[in-house]
């Protein structure tokens, strides 16, 4: 009788042995499959929800007084807008979602009001990224809680802001911080407002989490950014960048820990149920041997059953493991999973070369038990 043949048998009569082995294999590949499914979603979920606490980089002119910018957020000094075309072209840098801005505190019908002008979100050759700033139409503006209700506007309203006319296209939820008293629209229309043609005040970016140290990293931007703009100055608003980097760093550890855990629990269990069943079968084993059997064809018949519970158990995992991405994922990942989490053919192909070894390497030491066990032993107790 084939190996092939004894080990389809031996499942067959010791099915609750054989049903625990693929419980433990099923465990693993599915929560693997599925962590991973659902990993890129999110990694992309956190940066999309760490990019939602602002701009962490900010760029103003050199001779700018940092005091004053630090205590108002509004730069006393313009820049050339070419600056951001500079910045915009570089291909091997640190720093993504680049915005340029003008503001400027002015009077506005007997008011005290921020006017701000945004240009389009920008972003370096090949790292286009969605927008972290919604982008304002020419001849719109965007008001602020504050100033709308002190002033009983609403959209649609035409307004007059110095010599140029807009038209409200929204007024904004109170947010209860600055915002609440500013006046956004398009950066040509503040500067033609303003009469600063071609100049902005500040460029606000992201950096990259390329980097464990923030010191390390606001040294190498400072670098790139001072060799393409002498006459600018760098800074970093460190609490969100360490915030960004730390949360990344936190989801990724969870599932390095989770992970390896679930992996040696179930190659343990595995091994056990080998034990376990070396233990029923020496009689067996005995027989075997006396029958002429030899030490390969005895470990063939524990690791080629434990192989085929891998291969059984990496297309059980599988199916499980993405479905359970698929179904629970948009209720987590609710920014990103609808592009991110799908299935990954490459995982089943993973899978079922791995899950094989992951058990046959579990039940490898019961299987050398198996071997070495005297068959004289068994039958003289028989």
């Amino acid at each position: 009788m084939s190996i092939l043949a004894l080990i389809l048998k031996e499942i067959h009569h010791r099915k609750i042995n054989f049903a625990l082995g693929l419980l433990a294999v099923v465990t693993a590949v599915t929560l693997f499959i599925g962590f991973f499914t659902a990993g890129k979603a999110s990694n992309r979920e956190t940066a999309r929800l760490m990019l939602s606490m602002g701009y962490n980089m900010h760029i103003i002119a050199k001779n700018a007084d940092m005091n004053q910018f630090l205590i108002t957020g509004i730069a006393d000094e313009t820049m050339p807008e070419q600056y951001l075309t500079k910045l915009a072209s570089q291909k091997r840098i640190s720093y993504n979602h680049l915005l340029a801005t003008l503001q400027k505190e002015i009077s506005w019908r007997g008011l005290d009001v921020i006017l701000t002008g945004l240009a389009p979100e920008v972003c370096p050759p090949g790292r286009k990224k969605p927008p972290m700033s919604f982008e304002i139409e020419p001849g719109s503006v965007y008001v602020g809680y504050r100033v709308a209700e002190s002033l009983g506007l609403k959209q649609g309203d035409r307004v007059k802001i110095r010599e140029k006319e807009l038209t409200i296209f929204r007024c904004l939820a109170e947010s209860g911080g600055a915002d609440d008293i500013r006046i956004q629209c398009r950066l040509p229309d503040a500067q033609e407002i303003l009469e600063v043609p071609g100049r902005i005040s500040e460029i606000r970016a992201v950096d990259c989490l390329c980097f464990a140290d923030a010191n390390d990293l606001v040294t190498v931007l400072r670098k790139e950014i001072g060799s393409l703009l002498p006459e600018a100055q760098v800074f970093q608003a460190k609490a969100i960048a360490e915030a960004r980097a730390g949360q990344r760093q936190m989801v990724r550890n969870l599932f390095a820990v989770i992970m390896p855990f679930t992996i040696i629990a179930c190659g343990v269990w595995i091994g056990v149920l080998a034990i376990m069943n070396v233990r029923d079968r020496q009689q067996e084993i005995g027989i075997m041997r006396a029958l002429g059997y030899g030490s390969g064809p005895i470990t063939l018949l524990f690791l080629g059953k434990a192989a085929l519970i891998g291969l059984l158990g990496a297309v059980v995992g599988f199916l499980l493991g993405t479905a359970l991405a698929l179904n629970f994922g948009p209720d987590v990942f609710k920014l990103t999973a609808e592009k991110m989490i799908k299935p990954e053919i490459f995982l089943l192909i993973v899978s079922l070369i791995f899950a094989p070894v992951f058990a046959a390497v579990s039940s490898f030491i019961p299987a050398m038990i198996a071997v070495v066990y005297d068959p004289a032993v068994t039958l003289r107790e028989e």
